[in-house]
């Protein structure tokens, strides 16, 4: 099943609240948390305690996502919030071993694990962590700014990973740059979880584009 993960970006954090009230009224399941610490990214936004209130005022289900220096910290830090996925950046890890421990801390929260990688590391580079992971996330745009152009070379790297993962039950997320045009293509090559940001919030018809991309996974069935 192909899902819309509206992003938190960039929606000013003030409305967030409001914007995610309204995406659960169109039936929108995820809200995808751009958290970033001005460290690992250029950009900071996102900090927990906004993360908390949308939390205590919404019933909407979490996938965060820590562009983060100080992941283990992080990943504690927001796990007290119980979202559904938390993902971490493989370029932030510091060893395989701190992954272990990040992977056997959210297991014991019953919080479903994500890993995450930039547009240049190469995709092969996870495949020894397929078993450990719900999902993984492929950063189609560099990860820190809100409205860049989805990188064409993505649609390869998700076929590559539909290929490595075989088996393995593990979601395919795909974030940066998608819109209406480019998200048939996303599909296609093996997506399940589409994250938006600008195209998302700055549509004028929001139902219609979530109507659009659902009836194209149905045709593609």
């Amino acid at each position: 099943m192909i899902k819309v993960l509206p992003s938190s970006n960039p929606c000013p954090e003030d409305k967030l609240i409001d914007y995610t009230k309204m995406l659960m009224k169109m039936d929108v399941e995820y809200l995808h948390c751009d958290v970033m610490d001005g460290k690992f990214v250029e950009n900071k936004c996102l900090d927990f305690s906004v993360v908390e209130k949308i939390r205590n005022n919404t019933n909407i289900l979490l996938d965060v996502h820590l562009m983060v220096e100080n992941v283990f910290e992080s990943v504690k830090k927001f796990a007290k919030l119980k979202p559904n996925f938390i993902t971490i950046h493989y370029e932030a890890l510091k060893s395989t071993k701190e992954f272990e421990k990040i992977v056997k801390y959210l297991r014991k929260k019953d919080i479903l694990v994500g890993l995450s990688i930039r547009p240049n590391t190469p995709i092969e580079i996870v495949e020894r962590f397929l078993k450990q992971i719900d999902l993984i996330l492929i950063m189609s745009v560099e990860p820190g700014k809100s409205g860049q152009k989805f990188i064409e070379n993505s649609i390869e790297k998700i076929k590559t990973t539909k290929k490595l993962i075989g088996d393995n039950r593990v979601i395919i997320e795909v974030d940066g740059g998608i819109n209406e045009e480019n998200a048939k293509s996303v599909i296609d090559a093996g997506a399940e979880f589409l994250v938006m940001g600008s195209a998302f919030y700055n549509s004028k018809d929001k139902l219609g584009l979530l109507h659009s991309i659902d009836n194209h996974y149905k045709k593609s069935k």
